[in-house]
């Protein structure tokens, strides 16, 4: 197991995180996970080690902390592992506008979706390009390609900037020669508990099924999309097509339409 390469997943204690980590993992992969809930994350280790005989290694941690990635990266070295693939999967919404939410409550969010996952690249490429490979996925959304709603109010501009970011460290590590691939993955909707943790779960069930995804295939084209180089990539037609209305809708009109949708999937006030 130990010239397996390894895997580093962030948020990876449930939904898109832990889906991450079973298919690296079928596929031969070690794998890290890293989330706040240790109880979770050692359960998802025995049934990874359980079922596809790879090494697990779990660190209990929380991204919004200032030494939250050094603290990752210490118990790794300890470990004796470096890191071959990063995954930043964790995340939440943070329901509220701008007006009623505190800045503690928005800096810890910008913490948690943009600072600590863009750290851990920096800290991590240097590895990877002596070595020659890396694979890093940025777990954007579809959000990023839409117009700002109403509520939610950094997490549509925090997930473009991990698309943009993704696509400049691809190109970064493509100019230098390395075999080093970033990709942002930008889901739509996701079956996961993501909207019952942040209270919208009652509003999101009223979109129609053809809306939704499984966790499953979502990973399954990040994967393959990092795999083969590609900078970013939708999931489902759906997905695309919803991608590309945005894209060449006026901008007039996809704000009119935002601010429609947004009374339907976003929590303007905090209970």
């Amino acid at each position: 197991m130990a010239n397996n390469r390894l895997a580093l997943i962030t948020g990876a204690s449930a939904g898109i995180g832990s889906e991450f980590a079973r298919q690296y993992a079928a596929k031969g992969w070690d794998i890290a996970l890293t989330a706040r809930r240790l109880d979770r994350l050692n359960k998802l280790a025995r049934e990874i080690e359980e079922k596809y005989k790879v090494a697990t290694i779990t660190i209990s941690q929380d991204l919004a902390l200032a030494k939250s990635v050094d603290t990752i990266l210490h118990e790794l070295k300890e470990a004796g592992r470096h890191v071959d693939a990063l995954v930043n999967n964790a995340g939440y919404g943070l329901p509220g506008t701008f007006f009623n939410t505190s800045w503690k409550e928005q800096q810890q969010f910008i913490r948690v979706l943009y600072t600590a996952p863009i750290e851990l690249v920096h800290k991590l490429l240097p590895g990877m390009a002596e070595r020659d490979f890396g694979r890093i996925i940025n777990v954007a959304s579809l959000a990023g390609y839409a117009p700002g709603s109403s509520g939610h109010t950094l997490y549509a501009s925090v997930k473009a900037g991990m698309i943009k970011f993704s696509e400049s460290v691809h190109a970064e590590a493509q100019a230098a020669g390395h075999n080093i691939h970033c990709t942002a993955l930008c889901p739509g909707f996701t079956w996961t508990e993501f909207h019952d943790v942040n209270g919208t779960r009652e509003m999101t069930d009223q979109s129609p099924d053809w809306m939704w995804m499984k966790a499953e295939p979502v990973v399954e084209a990040g994967i393959d999309a990092v795999t083969k180089g590609q900078p970013v990539v939708v999931p489902g037609a759906v997905n695309k097509g919803l991608a590309t209305l945005t894209k060449i809708l006026p901008d007039p009109i996809g704000r009119a339409v935002m601010k429609q949708q947004s009374k339907r999937f976003r929590k303007t006030e905090k209970d």
